[in-house]
């Protein structure tokens, strides 16, 4: 596991926190904005799956 898959779980747990406690509060902007940070972890978690796979050979 690489840093880029590691930090990109850690940011998409954060964007699901985030969206679920504007959906709690009815926060529309937190709920928005904690959706973009889940989706930019899963990219980040997504190029270090490539990354990953490069260095592996497959």
């Amino acid at each position: 596991m690489n840093k880029d898959q590691v930090e990109g779980r850690v940011e998409e747990t954060k964007g699901k926190v985030k969206e679920a406690t504007g959906k709690i509060i009815d926060d529309k902007g937190m709920q928005v904005e904690g959706n973009v940070q889940k989706n930019l972890g899963k990219a980040q978690k997504g190029y270090g799956d490539i990354k990953q796979d490069i260095k592996e050979g497959k």
